[in-house]
């Protein structure tokens, strides 16, 4: 009875078979289809590579919500080199809560404003990143990617040589940390002095063809730092021949939390509009000559990870891809197949015949032609 039962079973199993099972004498074999069967495996090998290759690769994947951080201080990284010497000038910050940072964290180093050889092909590749970025956004990601893996770690090339003679200039750079609020970083003429009323600049008498704030923007970057983020002013230079020059720089600071396999990091990206202009009271045009970096925080958060396909989701895709390959290729091979024996009987017959099946003495059924 056993016995009996494992027979049932297997036989009910094989009822259910319906994958089609043909005999190989009923196998007919062809130059043809053997060379549509080369060109499908080929087909698959290909796509099979290049979708193990999408599997491998990573996308960064942008979400958004409220930031609401707003009691810790936030880094200013600055970097800036002005055609002035550093007696002439002084930097600070001043916020919308009234509250002032000296800057006394910024070094002030006399420089020559020409740079270096190698200095000019640090800013020549780094403006052509700049000038891509602007035009592709998504090569941000790319960069991102490869920093990530240490591809991207090479920092500007300082004190050789050709900058430390004809010391003209002034590198003011360093770190400082401000409030998590709007506020105003400026250079300008005289050192600044803070006073019960506020703040001001102290600027001995200065003869008027001194006053140059043509500068360069070496690095300009909020928050902390990741290895290969370039900061849209990163490169940065404006020459100006006026004496009383006024740069503006308006920027709108995003909070972004970089999460991926390697990092996780709380940093900053912001985004800028620029003006300068000429101050001229006599024709209308009022203010204070020299470099103003006025930044606002945005009140939305950006999350930023990285995202890699599911080996479940690459599985689904790959048997996708083997299974229409194979379906799409029979369904073409029998359609070519039967056009070609269309066209040759067509040909081989003529126009004027066709054929006829006719049971012969025996039975068996007999082809013949028959003219028209």
């Amino acid at each position: 009875m056993k016995r009996l039962n494992r027979k049932g079973a297997v036989n009910f199993v094989k009822e259910l078979d319906a994958f089609p099972k043909v005999p190989e004498s009923y196998v007919v074999t062809s130059a043809f289809g053997g060379t549509v069967s080369l060109i499908v495996f080929i087909l698959m090998a290909l796509l099979t590579i290049s979708e193990f290759l999408v599997y491998r690769d990573t996308w960064m994947k942008y979400e958004y919500e409220v930031d609401t951080d707003f009691t810790s201080k936030m880094k200013i990284k600055i970097d800036i080199t002005v055609a002035m010497k550093c007696e002439r000038i002084g930097a600070d910050v001043l916020d919308i809560a009234e509250d002032v940072v000296a800057a006394k964290e910024l070094t002030y180093e006399p420089v020559n404003f020409e740079p270096s050889e190698q200095q000019k092909l640090w800013h020549q590749v780094l403006q052509q990143i700049q000038g891509r970025l602007r035009e592709e956004h998504s090569l941000q990601d790319v960069l991102f990617k490869s920093a990530l893996k240490g591809y991207l770690s090479v920092p500007l090339p300082w004190n050789d040589s050709a900058s430390l003679s004809n010391n003209n200039s002034c590198r003011i750079h360093g770190e400082i940390y401000v409030n998590k609020v709007a506020g105003n970083f400026h250079i300008t003429l005289g050192k600044p002095i803070t006073y019960l009323m506020g703040h001001a600049h102290f600027a001995p008498i200065i003869k008027e063809e001194v006053h140059n704030f043509s500068h360069r923007i070496d690095c300009l970057s909020f928050g902390n730092e990741v290895p290969g983020h370039i900061n849209p002013l990163d490169g940065t230079e404006k020459i100006t021949l006026e004496h009383n020059q006024n740069f503006q720089y308006f920027i709108t600071v995003v909070p972004t939390k970089l999460h991926t396999s390697d990092v996780s990091v709380n940093m900053h990206q912001f985004s800028v509009t620029e003006r300068d202009r000429v101050i001229n009271h006599e024709a209308g045009s009022h203010g204070a000559s020299g470099i103003f970096i006025k930044y606002k925080l945005s009140p939305l958060m950006v999350k930023v990870s990285e995202e890699h396909m599911p080996l479940s989701v690459f599985l689904v895709r790959l048997c996708g891809i083997i299974g229409g390959i194979f379906s799409t290729s029979d369904l073409l091979h029998r359609l070519i197949g039967y056009f070609v024996d269309i066209i040759c009987c067509r040909f081989k017959l003529g126009p004027n015949y066709s054929r006829e099946v006719l049971p012969d003495s025996q039975g068996t059924l007999e082809t013949s032609v028959v003219e028209a």
